[in-house]
């Protein structure tokens, strides 16, 4: 018995709509079919993989998280025009900073706090 791959991250948001706007909008990750679970969020495809929003009491702290999101958990997405998006979540006033790796990343957060690294393939 061996784990074969990753099939989904849940990230807990305060407004799916608001989270929408980041992950489906701003990122471009398209949204999918999700079953009623009494709560509302949503379910958005990353290649064969599935990106889940929790709309729920967030049980973490949102305030005081480290500056640099590579410090931070956070999801890395593969990307494959980073200087492009890069500059869109920046107009947006997303705040992206680059990876201090030497990699070609950046890493900004979400409306809710949760961090994200974008790196180009």
């Amino acid at each position: 018995m061996t784990v074969v791959a990753l099939h989904h991250i849940s990230l807990i948001v305060a407004d799916t709509q608001q989270a929408l706007g980041f992950y489906r909008d701003r990122l471009g990750l398209p949204e999918i079919p999700r079953p009623e679970l009494g709560f509302a969020g949503a379910w958005l495809a990353i290649g064969e993989q599935q990106l889940h929003l929790l709309e729920l009491a967030n049980p973490d702290p949102v305030a005081e998280r480290p500056a640099h999101v590579g410090r931070d958990r956070h999801l890395a997405l593969a990307v494959d025009d980073l200087a492009g998006l890069s500059a869109s979540l920046t107009a947006a006033g997303v705040a992206c900073t680059a990876s201090r790796s030497g990699r070609e990343a950046v890493f900004c957060r979400d409306p809710d706090g949760n961090g994200v690294e974008l790196i180009q393939v």
